[in-house]
């Protein structure tokens, strides 16, 4: 099974639940000016059917959430973990002022889909009656039709692979499910999408970062925090870390290539001799390399790839080594 779906991810189109994400639709005329105010990237930059991925820090540079936001034409739509949405309403709400920006969650209203793989464009094309796919840039969006009703498909690299969200009302949701099966996308499970997520180096909130986490330690910083914009939540911090640190960080994430067929737990420790340095935050088992593989953080003396580490897994000792991200290229 593991097999089968990996593949489909790698060599078709994996067709993955998305039903429980978090949705926040943010209109009114200043809904992208005040985004950008909050949020770590260009959100003015945005024009209609583009978008981008962002995240939302506490003053301190802790992360509140990440997302992915897309500039609809008429509102912006956010897509976050489930467990961080209510949060992040709440704190955009109280920021609000004089300006002209109406919030609202449509988590329950809206369902969704992610297709992944080199097929994801013909296969969401042929679902939703709607061509051109392959040409939309990252975080690219357009409006189509399902059954008479209005859906948005949204580029996306979640996985590290090439993919596409699709949104619709809940009510839709098997039969699009239905329709995307039958042009030919096949159900993963999470053991693939693990494999296919980690080898690509990509973290997951709130797996591989969370509430503590700065975003440079988790590497996101060149995808999701612009270097140009004016002020937002945090700046002071990253700003601080990246002139007067110049970037370095006491921890930082890195990928593990584990030697043996044991696949690390979230959690455990890492070991360099008698010290311990690091944690691990997921893993999983690789079909391209034929080896487990994980993401952890690791104090930053011992992040030089080949560097050698052991995994602290239950009663074993599993050796690893330090590897250069991404494990496996896009498109591989």
């Amino acid at each position: 099974m593991l097999l089968d779906a990996y593949r489909a991810l790698r060599e078709g189109a994996g067709l993955v639940d998305r039903s429980e994400r978090g949705r926040i639709v943010v209109a009114g005329a200043d809904r992208r000016k005040y985004l950008h105010a909050m949020l770590t990237n260009d959100i003015a930059a945005l024009g209609p059917g583009t978008g981008c991925y962002a995240a939302y820090l506490t003053p301190q540079g802790r992360m509140i959430a990440d997302m992915s936001v897309y500039e609809l034409g008429d509102a912006c739509l956010l897509d976050l973990h489930p467990s961080v949405k209510d949060t992040v309403i709440a704190r955009l709400d109280q920021f609000i002022f004089g300006e002209d920006v109406k919030l609202g969650d449509v988590t329950e209203a809206f369902t969704g889909f992610a297709v992944h793989g080199p097929r994801s464009a013909d296969v969401v094309g042929a679902a939703v009656g709607s061509g051109g796919l392959k040409d939309l840039g990252p975080f690219g969006n357009v409006r189509a039709a399902f059954s008479g009703d209005p859906v948005i498909v949204a580029a996306t690299r979640t996985l590290g692979v090439a993919g596409f969200e699709i949104y619709c009302d809940r009510r839709l949701g098997d039969s699009l499910h239905a329709a995307l099966v039958g042009a030919g996308a096949v159900d993963v499970g999470e053991d693939a999408i693990a494999a296919v997520r980690i080898e690509a180096g990509r973290p997951e909130f709130p797996i591989d970062m969370d509430q503590d986490t700065i975003p440079l330690e988790a590497g996101i910083e060149k995808e999701a925090i612009s270097f140009t914009k004016g002020c937002y939540p945090g700046q002071e911090v990253v700003i601080r870390i990246l002139h007067r640190g110049r970037g370095r960080v006491a921890k930082k994430l890195a990928g593990l290539l584990v030697r043996g067929e044991a696949v690390p737990a979230r959690g455990d420790r890492l070991a360099a001799g008698d010290a311990e340095v690091g944690h691990i935050t997921s893993a999983a088992y690789s079909p391209s390399l034929a080896s487990p593989l994980a993401l952890g953080y690791l104090a930053r003396e011992f992040l030089e790839p080949g560097t050698a580490l052991t995994v602290l897994h239950g009663d074993q000792k599993l050796e690893a080594v330090v590897g250069a991200l991404p494990f496996v290229q896009p498109g591989a």
